[in-house]
């Protein structure tokens, strides 16, 4: 598997040939086996391939069409959207929660974080993000890919994958979630939509390890405006349903406990998966 090569659109004036596709070399890596061991420096300026740093590097100069047919500029990142994908905003009472970008292999949930200027946040950030998805009952594995670990929880049917990059005075988290047949192409297109994603970090002050703020488009505000605006009619839906998953998995929880554990899940992959990565999102 390699990365899709793309090139700058200066290139083309000055017959430069395109960077050379990167080979992706995947290693799976026993859970606590090594967090201590570097992950390869990347290059946020001047390297073949993004996440990139918007503040020493600008989008224009790429060309990204055949991959993308549109950005989604959010401030903070700016991220090619694949083709045939769509942007959801996830709502909670207090207004938006995550934003997810909806692919056919599954979604993508994009987070930017501040960080200090020395590299090594997201090792570190994997130890506890590893540790906490084995905690809630995931099988948890460290795989190599073309930026260092990637932290993969598998429950039943589905998968989720954590792809995080260290850039300067930035750390970029993507959380890529679907179904387990689909595992490897989710993978793949995830792995695309971060080499081509700029970060925003800006001048301004973060203490780090808190997200970046980002802005929505127009469009997508005045949806969440509106959602907003009537609130009073899906809260109590959500809240519903949210009481009915937990009354489910109390149950599936008091069956497993009269019967042998193979035979009795304890509760929704998916559910559990995606409540811990927005956990995460959350958190971090």
């Amino acid at each position: 598997m390699a990365l899709w090569p793309f090139s700058k659109k200066k290139d083309e004036e000055s017959q430069e040939a395109p960077a050379a596709p990167v080979t992706e070399v995947v290693e799976t890596t026993p859970l606590g086996e090594d967090f201590e061991t570097p992950d390869p420096l990347h290059d946020a300026v001047d390297g073949a391939r993004g996440p990139f740093d918007a503040n020493s590097v600008s989008m224009d100069d790429f060309d990204f069409s055949d991959f993308s047919a549109g950005i989604l500029d959010l401030g903070s990142m700016q991220i090619p959207l694949p083709m045939r994908s769509e942007v959801q905003v996830e709502m909670g009472p207090e207004g938006p929660r995550l934003l997810h970008i909806v692919t056919e292999y599954g979604r993508i949930t994009p987070v930017a974080f501040a960080a200090p200027r020395t590299a090594g946040q997201w090792r570190e950030a994997c130890r506890d993000i590893a540790e906490g998805m084995r905690a809630d009952g995931l099988d948890v594995t460290v795989e190599r890919g073309p930026w260092g670990r990637e932290v993969v929880g598998r429950a039943g049917d589905a998968v989720v994958r954590m792809i995080g990059v260290d850039g300067p005075r930035w750390l970029l988290r993507m959380t890529l979630a679907g179904p387990a047949d689909r595992a490897d192409n989710m993978a793949a297109l995830g792995r695309e939509v971060v080499a081509r994603t700029f970060v925003v970090r800006g001048n301004e002050p973060f203490p780090p390890g808190n997200s970046l703020p980002i802005q929505l488009p127009e469009a997508l505000a005045n949806q969440v405006r509106n959602a907003m605006e009537h609130k009073d009619q899906w809260v109590p839906q959500v809240a519903e349903m949210e009481e009915q998953r937990r009354a489910q998995a109390a149950a599936a929880a008091e069956q497993a406990a009269e019967a042998p554990a193979a035979d009795v899940p304890e509760r929704s992959a998916f559910d559990e998966m995606k409540a811990q990565a927005e956990s995460e999102g959350e958190s971090k």
